[in-house]
């Protein structure tokens, strides 16, 4: 099982969802930065669970505590071993996942894959292995704003068939994104997807959706041809998340509608280095970073655990009504937006160190 991930920027995250807890170690990271706790407990604070009630109502604290790496507040460049303690957990919720595997969830092709699977809470297939990424991306983050003046912002442009308005990704930042609990921008599109997220809560029912991220202030040149571009890797890194199920970058899907002529960036001069007109790259050709902004789209599936009875099948094939009792979220999306942030800094982290 791979649970790292990064060549000189590692991150490898550990611990199960209903264990005694979930961490991070970090790798990799260069001596001088510093670094404290309070610089990871905010984005911490953006995914735990139980914020609103559009999330899961499990209570956790998840305060970080810091075991290794950090001496006077700042990093030594040895790992960073990075905890937080789960503190409500409920493993008899998951006892019928025992005998029934939930459809569209881990625990059939964990079973099968390793002929053990986690008794509780879907293990390291659940969101809460999360709790790790946001540790090590909180790392890689302070390390791009520190040395690059990096600017990393994700928020949800769509839950279900719901879209927000099209915001300028040049002016957007955290503040806007937490005016409300949807973490969408558009306000009037956030009433929507707030209300649609509940009845399909109340329904118990699931909904999925989009969250976009743009990345500012990227250095020219970052990127690994050609199996290591900079969308290769950051595809990878996005559709490692639990629930993710399809990334584009830039124009995406839709430039595949368009002309040449009309999708082509025309270069233009930006003070002493050359920019383009418009974005439809992305920030990002022939898998090398230009400049530009780096604007992502990450596509969530509506969450797999559901209130609501299931008529499936028991790992003998048999026929069986599945009706869960765990605490899970009517749709992943609120809690999505800092993981996404987390995995692009852990992304550019590493690739601005192959850079150097």
């Amino acid at each position: 099982m791979s649970s790292s991930t990064g060549m000189i920027f590692s991150v490898s995250t550990f611990g199960e969802s209903h264990g005694a807890g979930v961490g991070a170690v970090v790798d990799g990271c260069p001596a001088g930065l510093l670094l404290c706790e309070s610089d990871i407990q905010g984005q911490l604070d953006r995914r735990r669970p139980g914020q609103s009630d559009l999330t899961t109502p499990r209570s956790e604290e998840d305060k970080v505590r810091i075991l290794s790496g950090i001496e006077g507040g700042k990093t030594l460049g040895s790992p960073i071993l990075l905890v937080v303690e789960n503190e409500d957990t409920r493993p008899g919720d998951y006892s019928e996942t025992i005998q029934t595997p939930r459809p569209s969830h881990a625990d059939y092709t964990y079973r099968m894959k390793y002929g053990v699977s986690s008794s509780s809470g879907g293990g390291r297939a659940s969101a809460r292995e999360t709790v790790g990424r946001v540790l090590g991306g909180s790392v890689a983050e302070k390390l791009l704003s520190d040395k690059h003046g990096i600017e990393i912002v994700a928020w949800v442009s769509s839950v279900g068939e719901i879209d927000a308005a099209d915001v300028s990704v040049k002016d957007m930042v955290r503040t806007d994104v937490d005016k409300n609990a949807v973490r969408c921008p558009d306000s009037a599109a956030a009433v929507e997807m707030e209300s649609a997220i509940k009845a399909a809560r109340e329904d118990g029912d699931s909904l999925g959706g989009v969250v976009t991220c743009v990345c500012r202030n990227v250095a020219v040149g970052w990127g690994e041809p050609v199996f290591d571009k900079m969308e290769a890797r950051l595809a990878a890194a996005m559709l490692s998340i639990p629930a993710a199920k399809g990334f584009e970058v830039g124009s995406g899907f839709a430039g595949t509608r368009m002309r040449g002529s009309a999708h082509n960036d025309m270069f233009v001069k930006k003070g002493d280095v050359l920019g383009t007109v418009t974005n439809r790259s992305g920030g990002i050709q022939g898998g090398i970073t230009n400049g530009e902004p780096i604007v992502m789209r990450i596509a969530f599936k509506p969450t797999a655990s559901i209130a609501a009875t299931q008529k499936t099948a028991d790992y003998h094939g048999g026929p069986a009504v599945l009706e869960l009792k765990g605490r899970h979220d009517p749709c992943v999306l609120p809690r999505a937006v800092p993981v996404v942030e987390a995995m692009a800094a852990i992304v550019l982290a590493d690739m601005s160190l192959i850079a150097d």
